[in-house]
């Protein structure tokens, strides 16, 4: 292992010294450093995306900060250490790549997730041996909402349950929106709630089929309308107004000028 990685764990360690470390760091627990790895994991995915790959650096180093915090606390509790770590997913690479690490060959990509997944299957059939494995087991109910349904779909049409092309999702979409707008006159809140659930599920679904990330998409409309807002209240000011004296016409025209200007 390098002396840097060595020089972290070190740095780790002290942080926790139960006399001479960090209070804060002390009284972390697993449970309470979640929120931020889950911010540190969506500040790599915003400096991918913008391609800001010198951010992307420090962002990796504090996403990596994160794993050898849960594993000096893991270490200190006797369960497993950042070697042990690393050693596991050594492991598990090389046991899901075997046309590279063994004499398995391959014809192309689509063989390649094929036999990922029928490992990765193998795997939770040994995991759950006393219960009968799913298809889905292990997709974390932690994930993002659109995240968790991207995979429960792809682990559905890994054995042919989907749409053959994006045709008929379409349709389907289509099909839930009446459903939302039947929900919504009805005036049953969960009624709405579950018909609008269905067709977010289909909408990923789409995603999939047309080869998009569905979180990643809608990261992207977020920053589009936060830039546009931000526009439309840039041309209020300077027309000495403010958006809360406007009625929405004056909004929508704000939003049209504000598009006009951006794009």
């Amino acid at each position: 292992m390098s002396s840097k990685i060595n020089e972290l764990l070190d740095i780790m360690a002290r942080l926790r010294d139960p006399q001479s470390g960090c209070p804060w760091d002390l009284k972390q627990t697993y449970a309470t450093i979640v929120p931020y790895t889950l911010e540190e994991a969506y500040e790599v995915a915003e400096a991918i995306e913008k391609g800001d790959l010198e951010h992307l650096k420090d962002e990796l180093g504090d996403l990596l900060f994160q794993v050898v915090f849960y594993a000096q606390i893991a270490r200190e509790e006797k369960r497993f250490t950042f070697d042990e770590v690393v050693e596991s997913i050594c492991e598990k690479m090389i046991r899901r790549h075997p046309h590279v690490f063994s004499d398995l060959d391959v014809v192309d990509e689509g063989e390649v997730k094929s036999n990922w997944e029928k490992i990765k299957q193998a795997e939770r059939e040994q995991k759950n041996a006393k219960k009968t494995a799913s298809l889905i087991d292990g997709v974390n109910e932690a994930l993002p909402a659109l995240s968790r349904a991207k995979k429960l779909q792809k682990r559905a049409a890994n054995i042919g349950f989907d749409w053959p092309d994006h045709t008929g999702v379409v349709e389907k979409l289509r099909e839930e929106l009446a459903e939302v707008e039947e929900a919504i006159e009805s005036g049953d809140a969960a009624h709405i709630e579950e018909e609008v659930g269905d067709l977010l599920f289909v909408a990923v679904n789409l995603a999939n089929h047309v080869k998009i990330d569905a979180e990643a998409a809608l990261r992207k409309a977020n920053r589009k309308f936060e830039r546009r807002f931000r526009c439309m209240e840039e041309i209020a000011s300077e027309a000495n107004t403010s958006l809360t004296d406007m009625d929405l016409a004056g909004l929508d025209g704000l939003w049209n000028q504000a598009k006009k200007r951006l794009d």
